[in-house]
């Protein structure tokens, strides 16, 4: 290490090697993203099965399901705590910490995970509105989550792989999804061999077993233990330097801090000479400086979030309803509810296997070396076509020697959302922002994103219900399209750029000092 970069904790960070704490923070961040994903999207699983339980019509001529109304609030109501959360804790993470209120969401993700659950009574109404009640607060928990890991991750990383770090913790989403399918498809498939039913086409009130109202439950549940087993660790992580130094004004902490992470010996001068550093004009969030410097960064995030996530979300929450309608996959008259999920499971779990994850892992090797701004263009520019691509000829789509071909075309927006916006819209916003309101900042543009996915899960099912497949899918074209041109006109590049220098953090001097150095 130069003395330059010894005289700084900034720089040390800046420039460290990949090292064995970076990947243990990675883990423990990522596991929290893993049960987010988890419990957003299992829901998308069960709601079949919660109408057969519990919405069943006798002698009705098809399968119980959830009213519109309920069925819309179990699948949205956690994005509406996600929302609040994010605001919250991303406020809260630059007021009092990232590591003060890390522990507490995943604490509330662990409790709520258990209570959705063990959702009380057998009593439709009771059951439905604890379970709402729960995943409310779930999604509270889950919306910290997002402010809180992007931020101290990007403040711990490297310049060089700052991107796939914060991608890798990101990426644990991917995981979480394909762990929903997984555990869906081993409870079920147990359930099956245990408790046999004949389809609902030959035996209607036989086609339910009793025992199917412990699936869902057990599923729910398992996704409490990711969270649980990484508590320990996330309240042993140190408060990260940028904010100790920066936001806490602790010199003496925030070097102690950082000798430790980085295995070097570390003086609180070196915080002391970041401090001098870095401009002393602490604009705040609300003030015309603000506004002028990052006021057009934070509606290019929000924005930008908020497009992703309706197409994003209402694709997953709902494809099971999109299989259907074109055939892929069998009517569910003829299966019986424990059947139907695990057909609905395997579904998923294919299209997380072949395009979702594949995302993610093309994300984190290539963000470094592509740059966050061409990956989100591109993303937004391949699910643009895509989407016109199964709109356009939708009716050829559902014949069914073309279906295969739909599922194919329909992986690939998956695979580019996730080689794409869904990974970059995380990302930027824990770049590009001041420390002292960084989380604040990664926290509004998360919630404009969960706004969204409220639109999309809320929307998506009434859209194709008043227009049909073809122009549902033609506005969400439409959505990405609008995606793509907003991404040109206002996200900056971070790629291989200071946290500093990228928010305006140094001030302008000291920054052509160094480019002179260079």
């Amino acid at each position: 290490m130069s003395n330059e970069e010894q005289g700084s904790i900034l720089k040390a960070l800046d420039v460290a090697k990949t090292q064995w704490y970076h990947v243990t923070a990675v883990v423990v961040s990522g596991m929290g993203f893993f049960t987010d994903s988890y419990d957003l999207f299992v829901i998308s699983l069960i709601t079949k099965l919660l109408g057969r339980i519990y919405y069943q019509v006798p002698g009705s001529s098809s399968p119980g399901s959830l009213p519109d109304g309920i069925s819309a609030a179990v699948s949205g109501v956690a994005f509406a705590g996600t929302l609040l959360g994010q605001i919250f804790f991303g406020c809260l993470g630059d007021k009092l910490g990232r590591k003060r209120v890390y522990g507490l969401t995943l604490l509330i993700m662990t409790i709520c995970s258990i209570g959705s659950g063990l959702s009380l009574g057998r009593d439709p109404k009771t059951v439905m509105v604890t379970l709402c009640f729960f995943r409310f607060w779930l999604g509270f928990g889950i919306g910290g989550d997002y402010p809180l890991s992007a931020t101290i991750m990007s403040e711990y990383a490297n310049k060089r792989t700052r991107g796939a770090f914060i991608a890798a913790v990101f990426g644990m989403q991917g995981v979480g999804i394909l762990a929903a399918g997984a555990v869906s498809l081993l409870v079920s498939a147990v359930f099956e061999s245990k408790f046999p039913s004949r389809a609902y086409i030959l035996d209607g009130a036989a086609s339910t077993v009793p025992q199917a109202d412990y699936v869902w439950r057990i599923i729910l549940m398992v996704g409490a233990l990711p969270a649980l087993l990484t508590y320990y660790w996330r309240m042993k992580m140190p408060e990260t330097a940028r904010y100790t130094a920066l936001v806490a004004k602790n010199a003496e902490q925030a070097a102690s801090d950082m000798t430790k992470v980085l295995n070097v010996d570390i003086e609180a001068s070196s915080a002391k000479n970041d401090q001098a550093r870095v401009s002393s004009d602490e604009f705040g969030l609300f003030s015309m400086k603000f506004l002028r410097r990052h006021g057009l960064h934070l509606f290019g995030t929000a924005s930008t979030w908020f497009l992703l996530d309706i197409a994003f979300y209402s694709q997953n929450l709902f494809q099971k309803d999109i299989f259907t309608t074109i055939g892929w996959l069998p009517s569910a008259k003829t299966m019986n509810a424990i059947q139907e999920l695990f057909m609905i499971a395997r579904a998923q779990t294919i299209i997380a296997c072949c395009s979702t994850v594949p995302g993610y892992i093309f994300t984190i090797f290539l963000i470094d070396y592509m740059g966050r701004k061409k990956i989100q263009v591109m993303g937004f520019a391949m699910m643009t076509v895509f989407m016109f691509s199964l709109a356009i000829p939708y009716h050829h789509w559902t014949l069914p020697a073309n279906r295969i071909g739909f599922v194919v075309l329909y992986s690939f927006t998956f695979f580019f959302s996730n080689f794409g916006p869904n990974a970059t819209t995380f990302i930027v916003p824990a770049e590009i922002f001041p420390a002292r309101i960084r989380s604040t900042c990664h926290g509004i543009s998360a919630a404009s994103g969960k706004a969204g996915a409220m639109v999309g899960s809320f929307g998506f099912s009434a859209l194709v219900k008043a227009l049909g497949m073809s122009t549902t899918l033609y506005i969400m074209g439409g959505i990405n399209l609008a995606g793509l041109l907003i991404t040109l006109g206002t996200i900056p590049e971070p790629n291989g750029i200071s946290l500093e220098e990228l928010s305006g953090e140094t001030e302008p001097e000291k920054i052509q000092e160094k480019i002179v150095v260079v």
